[in-house]
């Protein structure tokens, strides 16, 4: 399972960018055609945080749709798989949506003193 070293990547480039504040939240962006699953994150989130200034944040994730265009046409369309043909036959195409993995957002304690 891939997704356990990527969830420790996530930890680790999120405890980085925190500045030491506690982490409440992190919102993740998952393309559908990346190959990761986002039930598998999900699933590791919790296990991965322990011990860090990222254990009990709300892990949000937005899976992002596959979506791509033809070389031949230019029609655009949507594709649930990273590869796939066009209504015009054409295999050739470019992916515009789908592969993504991003931390979208990190919301951290704010202390007041």
């Amino acid at each position: 399972m891939h997704e356990l070293g990527i969830t420790q990547n996530i930890i680790a480039i999120v405890s980085e960018n925190a500045q030491n504040k506690k982490v409440q939240r992190v919102f993740l962006e998952i393309g559908q055609l990346s190959a990761i699953m986002p039930e598998a994150i999900k699933f590791c989130f919790d296990i991965c945080a322990k011990d860090t200034i990222v254990e009990g944040a709300r892990l949000e994730i937005l899976e992002i749709p596959g979506i791509a265009k033809c070389r031949q046409c230019s029609t655009i369309f949507s594709i649930d798989k990273p590869f796939g043909i066009c209504q015009c036959g054409s295999v050739q195409l470019d992916i515009i949506t789908g592969e993504e993995l991003k931390i979208k957002e990190i919301e951290v304690e704010d202390l007041c003193v």
